[in-house]
């Protein structure tokens, strides 16, 4: 009988300590012993692969975040539960104990149910995260081991520990935040720009909120592409790192205005505007482009924290804005570009790697109550993306205590 979640039982080693569990009132294969009762015939030959690597049991509960509310306001639609079950892997799966999470702008429209209207309370939350496989399933040992480093983009990933298909892992020399940062904003920005940006030497590129978690790639996937870039974000600090990066012209739109230094500096336009901002900023992107241009929407998170999602924009007068100039609107969601998703993933991981690629992650240690620790700050690093504070990725350390027995 093999050990998988489908049998009448599921072998459980945490650590030293193996127990059977069972799950479904299946009929075992069994072997008749003289004069006796039946006995199970079992296979133990792969019980090694749910041993924690580190010799240490893996608890039988954890924290997580759970939706238990669909609301746009993050710290009203979820929970944070102490004495979750911890999941075990399935044939196909890895156990994987989180030691950093990423945070995303969509993860309050996950909250709110805009992806599935369908989608019922309680459920899981979180996309992405990075850390060290504790347990497998048989058919995952094909290409994993219990300690390996793993990032992987499934649904689920606010939790100590998450069961993720080895089919959406991806191998890591080491556990670093770093490696987060390309798993859905570098991606993003990537295919996206791949995909819709037609980038080619000489041309204008304006990104907004450019100092971000995604737009600190597309500012350098551009410069890489050898196109002159325009930055905008709200500090004068954001626009240092924006310069640090290669962006040619950062803007602080704060403390000035942003349509009005376009039209003196760019009176022709620009070509490719990345958009993520929405509202007042999408109706000056269009009004901003080029001939030809092409504006590229890959969010809009003005408007993220209200009822709808949507901040209002004056679109009655796009047809004839788009006709005058032959220009361009091209929507992005990652999730319809999986096909392209491991070819990027790779080719950013190598820049980043041999150090082609400045990957800037922000841990919260400006916030002004410190770095973000624990599945707890989770919702204070939601709250810091909301205020604009952050440079590059908001990352979550998870710790672990980890007691050796080795």
């Amino acid at each position: 009988m093999g050990l998988s979640a489908k049998g009448s039982a599921v072998l459980r080693c945490w650590g030293a300590r193996c127990r059977w569990r069972r799950e479904q009132q299946l009929s075992p294969s069994w072997s008749g012993v003289a004069g006796g009762r039946p006995r199970p015939i079992l296979d133990m030959s792969y019980s090694r692969h749910f041993l924690d690597f580190q010799g240490s049991s893996i608890p039988s509960s954890m924290k997580k975040l759970v939706v238990t509310k669909l609301s746009s306001n993050f710290r009203d639609a979820v929970t944070l539960r102490q004495d979750s079950p911890v999941p075990l892997p399935g044939d196909g799966d890895l156990l994987v104990r989180n030691r950093f999470v990423g945070i995303n702008a969509s993860d309050i429209n996950y909250s709110a149910g805009r992806y599935d209207t369908s989608v019922k309370p309680p459920f899981d939350v979180g996309f992405e995260g990075i850390g060290d496989v504790v347990a497998l399933g048989l058919s995952a040992s094909a290409s994993y081991t219990v300690g390996q480093a793993v990032a992987y983009l499934s649904p689920g990933s606010f939790a100590e520990y998450t069961v993720v298909p080895a089919k959406n892992a991806v191998p890591l020399p080491s556990v670093k935040p770093e490696f987060l940062t390309l798993m859905v904003s570098g991606t993003t920005a990537y295919i996206s720009l791949k995909e819709h940006g037609e980038l080619s030497e000489g041309k204008k590129v304006l990104v907004t909120a450019a100092a971000g978690g995604t737009g600190q790639f597309a500012v350098q996937l551009a410069k890489k592409a050898k196109c002159h870039v325009i930055g905008t974000c709200s500090s004068d600090k954001k626009a240092g790192f924006l310069r640090s990066i290669g962006c040619d012209h950062s803007i602080n739109y704060k403390t000035e205005n942003v349509g009005a230094i376009l039209r003196k500096d760019y009176p022709e336009g620009v070509d490719i505007v990345y958009e993520s901002v929405g509202g007042k900023m999408f109706d000056l992107a269009v009004n901003s482009l080029a001939t030809k241009g092409r504006l590229i929407v890959i969010g809009f998170i003005s408007g993220y924290q209200t009822p709808t999602g949507l901040q209002p924009i004056k679109a009655e007068l796009l047809p004839v804005k788009l006709l005058k100039k032959s220009a361009s609107i091209r929507g992005f969601f990652l999730n319809h570009y999986l096909s392209e998703y491991p070819m990027a993933l790779k080719h950013l991981l190598k820049m980043c790697e041999n150090g082609e690629l400045v990957c800037e992650v922000d841990l919260g240690n400006l916030s002004p109550e410190g770095k973000f620790t624990g599945l707890e700050s989770i919702f204070r690093a939601v709250d810091y993306m909301y205020m604009g504070k952050n440079i590059g990725k908001i990352v979550v350390e998870l710790p672990h205590s980890v007691n050796s027995k080795l």
